[in-house]
């Protein structure tokens, strides 16, 4: 079950996407990561766009609107949590100036995902397209034992089987992870061939603890690859009120951002979660709903509950929340800091 089908690098080798082929060369340099020789800093979002009365399905439609708002923010890099597999969207991301992180899933029907191999397909597609940033495989699996015959070491081979298929077929682009959380002795053991760890971290408005922890156990590149505030106060607390609370999240947003700005000796950076609200996740998909679930989420500030759909640094009109003013304003001045 936990196999990843490998005959398929005898072939998809030769289906590389030569369209747009002014390919970044991205490496790593002890901590940091380079494009084209110059260090990269990630300044980012999470962007899974999901219009209001859909289920979880992508449109593309907003694209030109929501690239506009990215830019005006001072955004580098969208985190994707499944391939973009439109020629033209990931042309329109690049020439607006960004990168992108590609997820890939373990188990998504066979359709780009690890379990079948048929993400290599994907990668040998695009790995010439000068959007690509890096490869991530897998969002949180840490805490899904369950999904791998409840021995996430399975899962631990698999992402490491992966990153090195992804290795042999793109010399180009570093291999990363959407860990959740600070990775065990486990996990690092068993993936060698991640290159970059990406940590979804949600410890209140205050992530500076991971950054030392990291220090400890590794030399490798991390940057926190889901963080944040949502905008809906479940109770009142640490003096926000009840409700929805613009300020809560505008307010966890800049803290959060000071503190991996302020380590940017051992953070390469960050993708604020996220984008937009997210309609999809709780209920009605017709209606914003309170409430939701998300695993080891206590963390969340203020209120320590996660109100899945009111993440968004805009909301699903795309009329700009507090928080979207906050990260303009901490990326932008760290765009000035590093030209």
């Amino acid at each position: 079950m936990f196999k990843i089908i490998l005959f398929v690098l005898s072939f998809t080798t030769l289906l590389s996407c030569d369209t747009n082929s002014n390919r970044s060369e991205v490496t790593i340099s002890n901590r940091t990561i380079l494009v084209d020789n110059e260090p990269y800093i990630i300044k980012g979002i999470c962007y899974h766009p999901v219009p209001k009365g859909s289920p979880n399905k992508r449109s593309w439609i907003t694209l030109t609107q929501d690239l506009e708002l990215m830019t005006e923010a001072g955004i580098n890099t969208i985190r994707a949590y499944a391939p973009i597999d439109d020629l033209q969207v990931l042309d329109e991301i690049s020439d607006a100036g960004l990168k992108v992180i590609i997820g890939f899933g373990y188990n998504q029907d066979g359709v780009y995902d690890i379990q079948s191999g048929t993400f290599i397909n994907y990668v040998n597609k695009y790995k010439n397209h000068s959007a690509i940033l890096m490869w991530e495989l897998g969002n949180e699996y840490n805490y899904h034992p369950e999904w791998f015959a409840d021995d996430i070491k399975n899962w631990y081979k698999a992402l490491n089987d992966a990153a090195g298929i992804i290795h042999t077929n793109d010399p180009h682009h570093p291999t990363t992870t959407a860990h959740g959380d600070l990775p065990d002795a486990i996990a690092l053991s068993m993936s060698p061939n991640i290159d970059v760890w990406g940590m979804n971290v949600y410890r209140w408005d205050k992530p500076e603890s991971i950054f030392k922890e990291w220090k400890a156990i590794s030399s490798k590149p991390m940057y926190l690859s889901e963080t944040g505030g949502d905008s809906y106060m479940k109770i009142a607390k640490a003096g926000y009120e009840q409700g929805e609370n613009q300020k809560a999240q505008a307010d966890a947003t800049r803290n959060i951002l000071k503190e991996v700005f302020d380590n940017q000796n051992i953070c390469a950076g960050v993708t604020v979660f996220s984008f937009t609200d997210g309609w999809w996740k709780a209920g009605n998909n017709d209606v914003q709903d309170i409430g939701g679930h998300a695993p080891n989420s206590s963390g969340v500030p203020y209120d320590g509950a996660p109100n899945e759909e009111y993440w968004g640094i805009v909301d699903i009109e795309r009329k700009k929340k507090q928080a979207f003013t906050v990260l303009k304003e901490k990326y932008l001045s760290l765009s000035k800091i590093n030209k």
